[in-house]
């Protein structure tokens, strides 16, 4: 895993060799000059709270937990939600978890976009699917929220469905009318033990993301 990881960062351009890829662009609201953006914002969606720690539903969270402990960073509590800031390669992270419950997830992608003046398509949303076998990747550059109510939410307030997803399968193994148990329960022991491998490739997909674009993103990684 570790050698597949290495030969992937060796085929991404360092950063002073980043001319060809084509910057994110946005209109500075002020004064109406486009500007190169650096910053981004990664939601990982969940639900607050000791009891939801280690469930599916909190995915999101999960993924963005992982990759603060691996880089030394600690979260601190802001306005709707906890944020953890992490700069790699030039590019700014911010790493967004909601404390506002799942289904108001918007309110904070929206205030945090506003105030750190992070343009649409900067933004990346992490989220469990129960359509998708445990542990399978799917990136996408938009789509309908597919039932989830923290992407409804999102489309609601943000009032597009036009902003990166990163969809973490979570399977579907439940019997009928135990969908809610099942998704806010925690991970059985076959997930548990293949779980670090999906985080730590997770945690490359955000990084890469920022780096080399939503498109070689989509590319590496999508299937895996």
């Amino acid at each position: 895993m570790i050698k597949w990881i290495n030969k992937l960062f060796s085929s991404i351009p360092k950063e002073e060799n980043t001319d060809n890829i084509k910057p994110e662009v946005h209109e500075h609201p002020k004064n109406n000059i486009k500007s190169v953006s650096k910053k981004y914002l990664i939601v990982g969606l969940g639900n607050i709270g000791a009891e939801y720690v280690n469930t599916r539903h909190n995915i999101g969270f999960k993924v963005l937990d992982f990759l603060a402990k691996k880089e030394g960073l600690s979260f601190e509590t802001v306005k709707l939600g906890a944020l953890a800031e992490y700069k790699f390669k030039g590019r700014t992270f911010f790493l967004l978890k909601p404390n506002t419950y799942m289904n108001l997830s918007g309110k904070a992608v929206k205030y945090w976009m506003d105030k750190e003046n992070i343009p649409l398509e900067n933004i990346f949303v992490i989220t469990d699917d129960l359509n998708l076998s445990f542990g399978t990747i799917r990136i996408k550059p938009k789509g309908s929220d597919g039932g989830h109510n923290g992407l409804k939410n999102i489309n609601l307030v943000l009032n597009t469905q036009n902003y990166t997803r990163f969809r973490f399968g979570i399977s579907d193994q439940f019997k009928k009318g135990q969908q809610i148990d099942y998704v806010l329960g925690e991970w059985d022991e076959e997930e548990k033990a293949k779980l670090p491998e999906r985080l730590e490739i997770s945690s490359e997909i955000i990084k890469t993301f920022g780096t080399a674009g939503l498109e070689n993103t989509m590319t590496t990684f999508n299937g895996k």
